[in-house]
């Protein structure tokens, strides 16, 4: 990472469309950070906005959710934007509970869908 603020991107299932329109809409926002993301949903966001940079990590439910989790316990990641799908059954809900946790836990600011999201990406830290 490059001292920037650093944003974890993630989508599951039929929010990954969203999170690239929002991505390609906010890109010059999105811009200011450094981005790490999901394994699918970072190369969804890559292919909507080529300016970016960003880190992909593993699929979610391939460990990609717990990765994240480990950057946001390290103090890597300053924010979460992480669009749920609440219609779709989650194999993972473990998973996404514990990243959720993990958040809330280290007190890092957390968007779960776009309204909120657009509200995030102008955090200025204190």
């Amino acid at each position: 990472m490059t001292g920037r603020r650093c944003v974890a991107l993630i989508a599951h299932d039929e929010k990954k469309d969203d999170l690239a329109a929002f991505a390609r809409a906010h890109e010059h926002q999105l811009s200011a950070w450094d981005i790490v993301a999901t394994g699918t949903t970072g190369g969804r966001v890559q292919e909507a906005c080529p300016s970016l940079s960003v880190a992909r990590l593993k699929s979610g439910p391939l460990g990609g959710d717990q990765q994240i989790g480990a950057l946001i316990a390290t103090g890597e990641v300053d924010a979460l934007i992480f669009f749920v799908d609440p219609l779709t059954a989650m194999p993972h809900d473990v998973d996404v509970k514990a990243l959720m946790r993990l958040a809330i836990v280290y007190d890092i600011p957390m968007a779960l869908n776009r309204a909120t999201a657009e509200q995030l990406i102008d955090f200025r830290p204190l």
